[in-house]
Order: structure tokens, then sequence, then C-alpha cells
């Protein structure tokens, strides 16, 4: 599991699939963070925080809710 994009009020939840070998099985979910950054647009909340905050119960539902990062259904092709 690791951080990745933290912004001024989210981070992106990163769940590797413990095989390793691939990244189309990984899954990801947004954790929303309401501490003092998330008032400021230009504010970034520090990686050290968020993940002081998760707790084993938070995970949990993080990765109840996740979706996948690469989906095996094709893409809508709208051009025609």
């Amino acid at each position: 599991m690791e951080v990745q994009v933290p912004g001024a009020s989210n981070a992106m939840i990163v769940f590797h699939h413990p095989g390793g070998k691939t990244a189309r099985l990984d899954r990801y979910a947004w954790e929303i963070w309401d501490g003092p950054e998330s008032r400021s647009v230009t504010a970034r909340v520090s990686i050290d925080k968020i993940m002081g905050t998760l707790t084993d119960e938070k995970l949990s539902t993080l990765f109840r809710r996740s979706m996948p990062v690469s989906s095996q259904w094709a893409r809508v092709n709208r051009a025609s």
C-alpha cells in the first residue's frame, strides 16, 4: 500500500497486488482529508500525515471501496 498524489483535500491510496508481477491487479481509493490544508487550494498534505491517520479499520474500508487500476473491458469509442 502506498499514498500517491496528495493534494489539499485528498490523496490516492494504492493497494498493490501481493503477486507484484503486474500493476493491472492493483486497486486504488481516494482518502478525503479534512485538516487545515483542505481549506487552501495551494496547500498539500504530507504523505506522513496521511499515513499517520490510516488505521487498520480505515484501510479496510478504503479497500472495500477501492476500484481496479485497470479494467478488463474495452473502452467505448465515442468517435464513431
